[in-house]
């Protein structure tokens, strides 16, 4: 996970050269699934850590009117909505040659 941490990928909306999405398939439609797969790892990661996160400041009450808010909880939510989403960082791996996938239908 530490490596989507890092990532260099935009945090905001970019517009790709549809060329250089599609050419290690040569196929946009291709390409587009490997990354949309990515992108659901990624999500899944990210998703399983910050649930994992936010467990270990987890208060529990017998009383659903007590309601704590917990800075830390807060704070490790914040950093989370910063990260880069995670269909940009799945592109920008996929830019990068980060990202294994081969075709089954054509072995």
């Amino acid at each position: 996970m530490s490596d989507l941490r890092n990532s260099d990928a935009p945090i905001s909306t970019v517009t790709y050269n549809r060329n250089e999405i599609d050419a290690p398939t040569q196929n946009i439609y291709e390409a587009i699934s490997v990354v949309a797969k990515r992108a659901n790892q990624i999500n899944a990661e990210i998703k399983k850590e910050l649930i994992e996160k936010l467990e270990e400041f987890a208060t529990y009450t017998d009383s659903l009117e007590e309601i704590f808010e917990n800075k830390e909880q807060i704070e490790v939510s914040k950093f989370y909505e910063k990260l880069p989403k995670p269909h940009a960082i799945a592109i920008q791996e996929w830019l990068e040659d980060k990202i294994y996938y081969r075709n089954t239908e054509k072995e």
